[in-house]
C-alpha cells in the first residue's frame, strides 16, 4: 500500500475492522515518514446489473446513490456518516438479495424508505423526482401519510 504522503510503498496495518458496508477498514502506518492514514478494503464480486426503466442494463454503482442522496440532502442536518450509513445498507440489500440483476425502481425504493426515515425534507426532495411529480397535488398525496402521522403525535 503506497503511502498517500510521502509515496513510500511499504506501511504496516496497525488495526483492522469490518464495515457494515462490506468493507474492511485498516488503519495503516507508513514505515518511511510514519504517518497514518486509513484505507477501506472492498470484497470484488461479480457486478451486479441494474435494470433501468428503458430495459437497458447498466453496472452498479453505489456513487449514484450517494449522489442522489447528497442532493436529497443538501443543506439538511444530516451528516456525511448518515449518508455513508443509508448507501451502505442499500448496497448490502441489493448484495444480500443474491440476484445479478436488480430493477432500479427496487433500489429506488429502498432509498426512497430510508430517506423518510432519516430526514422528511430530503425524503420529499427525493420523492419529487423519483417519483416524477407533475403538480403540486402529487406532494400533497404524498406527504399527507407524514401530515397524518404527526397530528396522532401532538
Amino acid at each position: 500500500m503506497q503511502c498517500p504522503f510521502c509515496r513510500h510503498d511499504e506501511s504496516k496495518v496497525i488495526d483492522s475492522r469490518d464495515s457494515a458496508d462490506f468493507s474492511i477498514r485498516r488503519r495503516r502506518e507508513c514505515l518511511a515518514c510514519e504517518r497514518r492514514f486509513t484505507t477501506y478494503e472492498r470484497i470484488e464480486e461479480s457486478p451486479v446489473k441494474v435494470i433501468k426503466k428503458d430495459g437497458s442494463r447498466v453496472t452498479f454503482d453505489r456513487e449514484k446513490i450517494r449522489f442522489g442522496v447528497e442532493k436529497a440532502c443538501y443543506k439538511r442536518p444530516v451528516s456525511i456518516a448518515q449518508i455513508d450509513s443509508l448507501v451502505g445498507s442499500v448496497e448490502a440489500a441489493i448484495y444480500e438479495e443474491g440476484v445479478r440483476e436488480v430493477p432500479s425502481r427496487w433500489i429506488g425504493e429502498l432509498v426512497f424508505n430510508a430517506l423518510r426515515d432519516l430526514d422528511k425534507v430530503a425524503f420529499v426532495r427525493f420523492a419529487s423526482v423519483y417519483r416524477e411529480f407533475q403538480d403540486v397535488h402529487d406532494f400533497v398525496d404524498e406527504l399527507q401519510p407524514i401530515l397524518d402521522g404527526r397530528r396522532r403525535e401532538s
